[in-house]
């Protein structure tokens, strides 16, 4: 009998507004690759359960309540369960740490320099070289999520997603490597720690860093 590794639309929603904390509902859609129709029918029914709610004004967006933080880690528990991924998540997590702190280290010298002065990004010759060392890191992290998405499809947004901050990146878009709520690659990178952290129904430990 072949495991269900089908993530629902309504999960895919849910666990969407999980990691980003407030997304307005084409983001959504972009992100889970549904269509516009699937994604206002789960975020309707979700809001009719109370499980999130809207904000409208200049800044839209929907995020989940507490009862959709219970629903959310009921879901992804019971999907983890059928999928029979835990060990392929556990190991995929125990790579992911190990690039975590390297990752770390290379975003604080994006942000300030060895003189401990902020980083203004005048220096074209110093960034390039701290964007060369994630060059050099971002292939593991595409293994990772790649080898990943094999066993859980959902994670297949994080190679894409990895891949399309990167060429940013390295074509000299300065935000694009650590400013937040930009779709940086430290946005990505962040979603996909607090992913792993999620699917495993585990809190941030020590060990996790930011």
């Amino acid at each position: 009998m072949t495991a269900d590794t089908t993530t629902s639309p309504d999960l895919l929603v849910l666990h969407t507004l999980r990691l980003s904390g407030f997304v307005a509902a084409p983001v959504i859609a972009r992100r889970t690759e549904l269509d516009h129709v699937t994604v206002d029918a789960a975020l309707a029914a979700a809001a009719e359960a109370g499980r999130v709610k809207e904000r409208t004004g200049r800044v839209a967006g929907w995020t989940l309540t507490a009862e959709g933080r219970t629903e959310h880690a009921r879901l992804l528990a019971a999907e983890l369960d059928a999928s029979g991924a835990r060990a392929a998540v556990e190991r995929a997590e125990s790579r992911f740490l190990e690039l975590n702190q390297p990752f770390k280290e290379i975003c604080s010298r994006w942000q300030v320099r060895p003189d401990g002065t902020p980083n203004d990004h005048s220096d074209p010759a110093y960034d390039r070289g701290v964007v060369d060392e994630l060059g050099a890191l971002h292939p593991r992290a595409v293994e990772v999520t790649a080898e990943l998405a094999g066993v859980l499809p959902r994670f297949g947004r994080y190679p894409r997603d990895l891949a399309a901050a990167w060429e940013r990146v390295d074509g000299g878009e300065t935000t694009a490597f650590a400013a937040p709520l930009r779709e940086s690659y430290h946005d990505v990178w962040m979603e996909l720690h607090q992913d792993l952290m999620s699917t495993l129904g585990r809190e941030r430990g020590a060990a996790d860093g930011h």
